[in-house]
């Protein structure tokens, strides 16, 4: 009988731990970088699409801290870089647009945009 409320005891913890692990899909939808790299007196542009031809959107001074997606195009993903070293994931991305989340208009009415990857780094 001990054996049976054992096995089931160790049955049970382990669907409550699964239960309660993180998981991609409750982890933060959100990657922090930040502005970098901009020459004085200038900005990031934000643009609607991933193309320096797209309308602009908005633009942000060095240090300001962006909301990442973590798309990026290129294949690239920031969630899953977000293990190797800072210096690597600018590498990664230096030649492509990544998504951003932000409120242009101080509205409280967030979009995405797109940022180009050579101006930010990780947080």
């Amino acid at each position: 009988m001990n054996q049976r409320l054992l096995s089931a005891f160790a049955g049970l913890a382990a669907t409550a731990s699964s239960l309660l692990a993180p998981t991609s899909s409750s982890a933060s939808t959100f990657v922090a970088w930040a502005v970098t790299d901009i020459a004085k007196g200038d900005l990031l542009n934000v643009r609607a699409y991933p193309s320096s031809r797209s309308r602009l959107q908005v633009g942000y001074p060095n240090g300001v801290t962006l909301s990442m997606t973590g798309r990026c195009t290129g294949g690239v993903d920031l969630h899953a870089i977000q293990h190797i070293p800072a210096w690597k994931q600018r590498v990664m991305i230096r030649t492509e647009w990544c998504q951003v989340w932000h409120d242009p208009a101080g509205s409280g009415e967030g979009k995405v945009g797109w940022v180009y990857g050579r101006y930010i780094r990780p947080r």
